[in-house]
C-alpha cells in the first residue's frame, strides 16, 4: 500500500470516469464545509424528530439501562465492574443516560434524547470520514443516505446504545483516515483515546482494537512506520479495557465477567432459535444475515451499490483498504460464530458498525457501475436508488407500527419504527391512569420475554409500590405495598409460586384473592382484590 505522503485529502477520480450524481465539474470550488456538515445535520435531524413522537423504548435493553442509570443517579459512584451497577453493559452510556434524567425527569423520553443528540451527530464524523477518502460529493450523498437509514432511525431515538456507540466508532475512522492522510500520529493517537470510550460503551468495540492496530501495521510500504502506528495505536487503547478487566477480576474472579455473561444469553438464544427452525436452517439464516439487514435497512440500491464500490475501492485503492477490512472482518468473524460454531445469535443492533462503513462506498459503486453511461442513465439510477432509499424504510416502519405477530415481530428490531406490543402498553397505561396517578400499587408476574420490565417502566409505578415476582424481595414488597391490582402474563411465573392459585377468572396469592377484570388481551390478564 502507498505510503501517508501519497494519498490526497480528495482522492482523484478512476481515469476517464464521470461525475457522479453531479453535472458540475470536478473541479468546481468545494462548497463551505460548514454548511455542508450543517446542511447534513439538519437532513438527518427531520426524520428523526419526526420519529420522536411515535417511537418507544423496547430493543437495545433499553428500559434496562434507564432504569440502572435511574438508580446510580441515586447512588452517584465510579462504576468499576458487572457488579457495581452496570451489569453486562459498559457503563459511559450509564453515565450519560443519568446525566440526561438530571436534565429531563422524563424517564421515558431523557434516554431517547441522548441517542437523538449522538444519532444526528453521527453524520459529522461519516462526513469527514468520505470525505477525506473519496471526495466530498461522496461525502455529502453518503451523509443524505445515513440521514434516511431506517434502522439507525430506531436507534436514534430510542435509549439503548447503537447510536452513542456508532458515534464513537465513526469518530475513530474519521481520526484514523486523516492520520493516514496527513502521516501525523496525533489524529492516531485521538482515534485511540475515542476507542477507549467505544469500549466503555459497548463489548462489540473491544474487537476493534487489534483490528485496526493489524490495519495500520499492513497500511503502507514503510513496515518501521507501520510497527510505530499499530504498537503506539494499540497501546493507547488499552486504558479502558484493562481497568475494567482489573475490576471485575476483584468483583467476579473473572476479568471477562461481563463478556460472558453476554456470551450465556447468546447460548440461550441459540438454543432457541435451533429448536424453532432447526440447525441447517439456522446456519442458512445467520449465513446471509449480515447483508440481509444491509439490503434492508439501507435500502436494496443504496447496499447493493456500497457493496459493488468496496469491492472495486479494495481493488484499484489500495489505501481504503484498512476501512474495508473494519467493516468485513467483524461481519465474518460473527457469521462464522453463528453459522458455524452456532455459539453467537446475530442480531440486528449488533451490524450497525459494519452496516455503517458500506455508507462511505455508495458513490464508488454508482461509479463503477453506471460511470460511462450518459447523463440520462445516471440520473435515472441515481433517482431509482435515492426513492428506494426512503421509501423502503417507510414502508418496513408503516408495516411494523403498533402491529403484533409473525413477521411484524421478526421485522421490528431493524425498523425505523420502535413500538412496544399492544396488549402490553394497553395495561401500562390502565396502570399509569388507574393505579399510579392514584397512590395505588401492583404486583407484576415475571414473563420469560422481559415483558414485565417493559410494563414496570411504562406503568411510572415507583418502586416501593411494585411487587415484582422477578425480585428476590418480593414478599417484602408484597407485604409493605399491598397491592390492589395484580398483572398476569401467560407462562409467567405467578403461577409456579407454591402461594398462587389459579380457578377460572379468580387468582388467590397468599390467601388474598384478585377477579380479572375485562377489556385486555392476552398474554396479559388484569385482576383486581376483592
Amino acid at each position: 500500500m502507498p505510503s501517508a505522503s501519497t494519498v490526497p485529502a480528495s482522492p482523484p477520480r478512476p481515469s476517464g470516469s464521470n461525475p457522479v450524481l453531479s453535472t458540475v465539474s470536478d473541479a468546481a470550488r468545494e462548497p463551505s464545509t460548514r454548511l455542508l456538515v450543517g446542511l447534513l445535520i439538519a437532513a438527518a435531524l427531520l426524520p428523526r424528530l419526526l420519529l420522536m413522537p411515535f417511537n418507544e423504548n423496547f430493543y437495545g435493553d433499553a428500559v434496562a439501562r434507564v432504569e440502572l442509570a435511574e438508580r446510580w443517579l441515586r447512588q452517584p459512584h465510579l462504576i468499576t465492574s458487572y457488579g457495581d451497577g452496570a451489569f453486562q453493559f459498559g457503563p459511559l452510556h450509564l453515565y450519560l443516560v443519568a446525566f440526561a434524567l438530571e436534565l429531563v425527569p422524563d424517564k421515558a423520553l431523557a434516554g431517547r434524547l441522548v441517542s437523538l443528540l449522538f444519532g444526528v451527530l453521527s453524520v459529522v464524523p461519516l462526513f469527514s470520514l468520505t470525505r477525506r477518502v473519496f471526495g466530498w460529493r461522496s461525502g455529502v450523498w453518503t451523509g443524505l443516505a445515513f440521514s434516511v437509514w431506517g434502522m439507525h432511525l430506531q436507534m436514534s431515538t430510542t435509549a439503548a446504545s447503537e447510536a452513542l456507540s456508532l458515534f464513537l466508532m465513526l469518530s475513530v475512522f474519521a481520526l484514523i483516515a486523516r492520520g493516514l492522510d496527513e502521516n501525523r500520529l496525533g489524529p492516531l493517537f485521538g482515534a485511540a483515546a475515542v476507542l477507549n470510550l467505544a469500549c466503555a460503551t459497548r463489548y462489540d468495540a473491544w474487537l476493534f482494537m487489534p483490528l485496526l492496530a493489524v490495519a495500520l501495521f499492513l497500511w503502507g510500504n514503510d513496515r518501521v512506520a507501520g510497527a510505530t502506528r499499530a504498537v503506539s495505536f494499540g497501546l493507547l487503547c488499552l486504558p479502558f479495557p484493562l481497568l475494567w478487566m482489573q475490576g471485575n477480576e476483584l468483583a467476579h474472579g473473572d476479568p471477562f465477567y461481563p463478556i460472558r455473561a453476554v456470551e450465556q444469553f447468546h447460548a440461550d438464544w441459540v438454543r432457541d432459535g435451533i429448536a424453532r427452525v432447526g440447525t441447517w436452517r439456522y446456519r442458512l439464516e445467520n449465513l446471509g444475515f449480515w447483508p440481509g439487514v444491509a439490503l434492508l435497512t439501507l435500502s436494496p440500491g443504496v447496499a447493493l451499490l456500497s457493496m459493488v464500490g468496496m469491492k472495486r475501492m479494495w481493488r484499484e485503492q489500495p489505501e481504503v483498504r484498512w476501512l474495508v477490512l473494519a467493516s468485513v472482518v467483524p461481519a465474518a468473524y460473527f457469521t462464522f460464530r453463528a453459522s458455524v460454531l452456532m455459539d453467537f445469535q446475530p442480531l440486528g443492533r449488533f451490524t450497525v458498525t459494519e452496516v455503517a462503513l458500506l455508507l462511505p462506498f455508495v458513490v464508488p459503486g454508482f461509479e463503477a457501475c453506471v460511470g460511462q453511461s450518459g447523463a440520462g442513465v445516471r440520473r435515472a439510477v441515481a433517482a431509482a436508488c435515492a426513492v428506494l432509499a426512503v421509501a423502503v424504510p417507510v414502508a418496513l416502519g408503516l408495516y411494523t407500527f403498533r402491529v403484533d405477530g409473525g413477521l411484524h415481530d421478526s421485522l421490528r428490531p431493524v425498523s425505523p419504527t420502535s413500538t412496544n406490543p399492544v396488549p402490553l402498553m394497553q395495561v401500562a397505561r390502565f396502570l399509569k391512569d388507574e393505579v399510579a396517578a392514584k397512590g395505588g400499587a401492583a404486583i407484576l408476574d415475571e414473563d420469560p420475554s422481559y415483558l414485565d420490565l417493559q410494563l414496570a417502566f411504562f406503568s411510572a409505578l415507583p418502586d416501593e409500590r411494585l411487587a415484582r415476582v422477578r425480585w428476590a424481595t418480593f414478599r417484602k414488597h408484597l407485604r409493605e405495598a399491598q397491592p390492589e391490582y395484580l398483572v398476569r402474563f401467560d407462562n409467567g411465573a405467578l403461577l409456579k409460586d407454591p402461594g398462587a392459585k389459579l380457578e377460572g377468572r379468580t387468582l388467590t396469592l397468599d390467601g388474598v384473592a384478585y377477579e380479572e377484570l375485562d377489556g385486555f388481551s392476552a398474554p396479559l390478564h388484569v385482576y383486581r382484590r376483592r
